[in-house]
C-alpha cells in the first residue's frame, strides 16, 4: 500500500514524538533506531509500532564490533547486556532529558559547504595542545566507574586510546586508579577534578595525579549541587538486583571508594561536589600544581574572558552531556562564544552529542581544539570490551576522514568557519 505524503508527514511528527518522549528517552526507546527509521524512504520503513516492538526485543542487534555502521549500533547492545540501574545512570540526563537532545539536535543546524577539485590523496587529522600532538582531534572524555560498564572499565578504554591513538581524559571517581590507568595507555592521560568540600582532600588528590604523571587538571563546575535524574531514578526502581552488594545507597555514592580516594582522610568530606568554588578557588588550585588547569562547563563568553583574566590554561565547553542542568541549551551553539571571549588564547574543547566525523567537522569549524565524545565510547566498552571502544573509535576517524576529503581540507587547520552554513532561519530556529 502507497502511502501518501500527509501521512509520511504524520508518520515523522509521531517518530520525533517518540524520540522526544521522556518516558522514552534514555531508558526505553533507543536514539539511533528511531534516527535511522526518521531517515529511511517510504518503501523501506516498517511501522513505527513494528520497529519499536523490533528495538523492544533486541532485534537485528550487532554480535560483533565489526558488524557495527555507525556508533549508534553500540547503543541498544549496550542497553541489552547492561544491568537496568546501570544503563539508565549512562543514558540519563536531567529533568525529562530535554538537554541531552538539544546537544544532539543542535549539530543539525548547521550545514557543511564542501569544495571541489582538491588534491584530498592526504589528509591529516592530526592537533596539537599543550606540546603534545594527537593522531586526531577525537578526545575520550571522563565518564565514571567505568568498572559498572565492563569488569576491565578504564583499562580496557586506556588500551583502546592507546592503539588509536587518541587523548584520555579520566575522571575523579574512576574505578582504576590513575597510575594503572596511565600504565595501560602507555601515557600520559590528562586528569578530571570534582572540587569537593575539603581543599586538603583535593589538593592530595591532584598531587597524586600529577605526581604520576597527569599534564592536565581539568576542574568541573558545571555540577553544584544533586541534579534531578529521572531516567536514572526510574530505572532503578525497575532494578530489582540488591545493589547495596556493590555500593551502599544506590550508585551516586560510590565516590568515597574510588582508588583516588585511597589512602587520604575524608573524615570532612560531606559531599563530592562544593557550591562554594569561586575563581578564588581556581587561583588557588593553580598555586598547588605545575599541571596545566582547564575548567571544565564554561558555557558563556563572559565566563571565558573571566578564565583567561584568572590564568586558566584551557576550556572544555560542557553541559555534562545534559545530566547537571536543564538548560536546553547545545553546547555547539555556546561554542563560538566561549572561544570569543577566550580572545583565542587558550585552547578550547567541546562536548556533548557528538556522534557523527560530520559533528567533529563542523565543531573544528567554529574553532575547537578538539571535540570529546563520552557516551558512543561506552556503549563500546559496555557492549564488547576493549575492541568496542577501538570500533567505536575507528569509526570517529573514518566519518571524520570521509568528511574532510568530501569538503576539500586536507588537513584540520583548514577546517575554518567558510566550510559551514547555519541552517537555524529555515528551521524556524
Amino acid at each position: 500500500m502507497s502511502i501518501s505524503a500527509e501521512q509520511l508527514k504524520n508518520r515523522r511528527r509521531f517518530l520525533r514524538f517518540l524520540a522526544g518522549s521522556s518516558l522514552l528517552a534514555g531508558s526505553g526507546v533507543i536514539y539511533g533506531p528511531l534516527a535511522k527509521l526518521l531517515a529511511a524512504e517510504p518503501s523501506e520503513s516498517k511501522s513505527a509500532f513494528a520497529v519499536l516492538d523490533d528495538i523492544q526485543q533486541g532485534a537485528d542487534l550487532i554480535s560483533r564490533p565489526d558488524q557495527a555502521l555507525d556508533v549508534m549500533d553500540f547503543e541498544p547492545v549496550a542497553r541489552k547486556v547492561l544491568p537496568v540501574a546501570h544503563f539508565g545512570y549512562l543514558s540519563t540526563g536531567v529533568d525529562d532529558d530535554a538537554t541531552i537532545r538539544a546537544n544532539r539536535e543542535g549539530y543539525s543546524k548547521f550545514e557543511i559547504r564542501s569544495r571541489r577539485l582538491v588534491d584530498v590523496s592526504n589528509i591529516d587529522m592530526s592537533v596539537r595542545m599543550f606540546g603534545t600532538t594527537w593522531e586526531t582531534p577525537v578526545v575520550l572524555c571522563p565518564v565514571g566507574a567505568q568498572k559498572a560498564f565492563h569488569p576491565q572499565g578504564e583499562i580496557a578504554v586506556a588500551k583502546a586510546a592507546r592503539a588509536k591513538g587518541h587523548l584520555q581524559i579520566l575522571s575523579t571517581v574512576s574505578t582504576s586508579s590513575v597510575e594503572s590507568v596511565i600504565a595501560a595507555r602507555g601515557g600520559r592521560v590528562w586528569f578530571q577534578l570534582y572540587a569537593n568540600n575539603d581543599w586538603e582532600l583535593v589538593r592530595a588528590m591532584v598531587k597524586r595525579a600529577e605526581s604520576a604523571g597527569c599534564p592536565v587538571v581539568a576542574m568541573t563546575v558545571d555540577l553544584q549541587d544533586g541534579s534531578n535524574r529521572e531516567t536514572l531514578f526510574l530505572s532503578e526502581r525497575k532494578d530489582a538486583r540488591q545493589c547495596s552488594l556493590c555500593h551502599e545507597n544506590g550508585f551516586n555514592s560510590h565516590a568515597r571508594h574510588e582508588p583516588i580516594f585511597d589512602g587520604l582522610d575524608l573524615s570532612k568530606m560531606t559531599s563530592t561536589y562544593s557550591d562554594k568554588n569561586n575563581w578564588d578557588f581556581v587561583k588557588r588550585l593553580r598555586d598547588a600544581t605545575s599541571m596545566k588547569v582547564m575548567i571544565k562547563g564554561i558555557v558563556t563568553r563572559e565566563d571565558a574572558e573571566l578564565a583567561v583574566k584568572n590564568g586558566v590554561e584551557g576550556i572544555i565547553v560542557s553541559n555534562h552531556g545534559g545530566r547537571a542542568e536543564n538548560t536546553l541549551r547545545p553546547t555547539i551553539e555556546c561554542l563560538s562564544e566561549v572561544i570569543e571571549g577566550s580572545g583565542h588564547k587558550i585552547p578550547v574543547l567541546v562536548d556533548g552529542g557528538v556522534r557523527r566525523g560530520t559533528d567533529v567537522f563542523k565543531a573544528m569549524a567554529l574553532g575547537a581544539s578538539s571535540v570529546g565524545i563520552g557516551r558512543p565510547y561506552i556503549w563500546g566498552l559496555a557492549a564488547f570490551g576493549q575492541p568496542g571502544v577501538e570500533t567505536v573509535l575507528a569509526i570517529m576517524r573514518r566519518e571524520l576522514q570521509t568528511i574532510m576529503r568530501e569538503a576539500g581540507t586536507v588537513s584540520i587547520d583548514k577546517i575554518t568557519r567558510s566550510y559551514l552554513a547555519d541552517n537555524s532561519s529555515r528551521q524556524g530556529g
